[in-house]
C-alpha cells in the first residue's frame, strides 16, 4: 500500500499546484519573472526568498512547487518500474514523466516567447496531467490490484458511454476555460459546455443512483461528483457576475481572484472524480450474459442422460 500512498501523494501535491498556476493568471502575475529557467538570472532554487514579493511571489512559487511535483512523478515512476509487475502500469509512469517534463517546456516557452496560445495549452495540460495522477494512484489501489466481481448490468453500454462523455466534456470545458481565462473570449462555447456537463453530470448520477445504489465504488463518486458541480455552478456564476457585469465592481479584488481561482481547481477535482467514476463503471459493469434456450440446442450438443445415452 506504500506505492499507493506514494501515487496518491503526487497526485494531491498537484492539486495545491493548480491552485498557485490559477493565482498566477489571476493576478496577472504570469510574466512577473521575465526569463527562464533562471529567475532574474539566478539559479531557481537559490533567489533570494527576501525578493519574493507581489506578482513575483506568485510566479516564482508556481516553479517551485512545479518542481516539486515533477520529483515526486519521477520518484513514482522509478518505483513503479521496480516494484509494479504490470507492465502497461510501469510504462504509464514513464508517460507521467513525458507529460511533466513537457508541462515544465510549455510553462517556459510562454514566459520566454509570450504568447497566449502557449498559456492555454499550459492549463490545459496541467488538468490532463492531474487526471493522470489521479489514473495512477487509482491503478495501484488494493480495489485494482484485486480481482473484482464483475456485474452484469442491462445499462452497461449506456452507463459507459454517459461517463464517458461527461468526462470528455468536463475536460473541454476546462480547455474552454483557459481560453475564456486569457483572451477574454468564446464565453459562449464556455457556457454552453457548461450547460452540457450539468446535463450529463445530473443525468449520470440519477442513473448510478436508480440503478446501482448497492455499488458503493459508483454511487460515492457519483454523489461527490454532483456536490462539486453544484459548487462549480455557484463559482462560475460568482465569477461571470464579477467579470462581465457591473456587479463586479463592487467585489474586492482578493473575492475576484479567489472565485476565478476555486473556479478553476474545483473543474480539476470534477475532472477527476468523473474519470474515477467512468473508469469503475468500466471495470465493475459488464453487458448481460444471453441466456441459452434449450429447445434451440443441437442435440449432439446436449448432455448425456445418466444411463449414457443421447437424448
Amino acid at each position: 500500500m506504500w506505492l499507493h500512498r506514494f501515487a496518491l501523494l503526487t497526485a494531491a501535491a498537484t492539486v495545491p499546484l493548480l491552485f498557485v498556476g490559477g493565482l498566477v493568471t489571476s493576478t496577472g502575475a504570469a510574466l512577473a519573472v521575465p526569463d527562464w529557467p533562471t529567475t532574474f538570472g539566478h539559479n531557481m532554487f537559490l533567489y533570494p526568498w527576501s525578493e519574493m514579493v507581489g506578482g513575483i511571489f506568485y510566479e516564482h512559487s508556481h516553479r517551485l512547487m512545479g518542481s516539486i511535483v515533477g520529483l515526486l512523478t519521477l520518484t513514482l515512476a522509478l518505483l513503479l518500474w521496480i516494484q509494479e509487475p504490470r507492465r502497461w502500469l510501469r510504462w504509464l509512469g514513464v508517460i507521467a514523466i513525458g507529460a511533466i517534463i513537457a508541462q515544465g517546456v510549455l510553462g517556459g516557452l510562454r514566459v520566454v516567447l509570450r504568447q497566449e496560445t502557449l498559456a492555454i495549452l499550459h492549463a490545459s495540460f496541467a488538468q490532463a496531467f492531474f487526471a493522470l495522477t489521479v489514473s495512477v494512484a487509482l491503478f495501484t489501489s488494493r480495489e485494482w490490484r484485486e480481482e473484482s466481481e464483475e456485474i452484469q448490468a442491462a445499462d452497461a453500454g449506456g452507463l459507459r458511454r454517459l461517463s464517458l462523455l461527461t468526462t470528455t466534456f468536463i475536460f473541454l470545458q476546462l480547455i474552454s476555460g483557459a481560453v475564456l481565462r486569457h483572451t477574454g473570449s468564446r464565453l459562449d462555447a464556455h457556457l454552453l459546455l457548461a450547460a452540457l456537463v450539468t446535463i450529463h453530470g445530473f443525468l449520470l448520477a440519477v442513473r448510478v443512483l436508480r440503478n446501482h445504489s448497492d455499488q458503493p465504488k459508483l454511487v460515492r463518486p457519483a454523489v461527490i461528483l454532483v456536490g462539486l458541480l453544484i459548487l462549480q455552478l455557484a463559482l462560475g456564476l460568482g465569477s461571470y457576475l464579477g467579470k462581465f457585469t457591473a456587479l463586479g465592481a463592487g467585489l474586492t479584488p482578493l473575492t475576484a481572484v479567489a472565485l476565478t481561482t476555486s473556479h478553476v481547481v474545483i473543474g480539476a477535482l470534477m475532472l477527476a472524480t468523473s474519470l474515477v467514476l467512468t473508469l469503475r463503471v468500466y471495470r465493475l459493469l459488464t453487458f448481460p450474459r444471453p441466456a441459452v434456450d434449450r429447445g434451440f440446442v443441437p442435440a449432439r450438443m446436449r448432455p448425456r442422460t445418466e444411463h449414457g445415452g443421447s437424448r
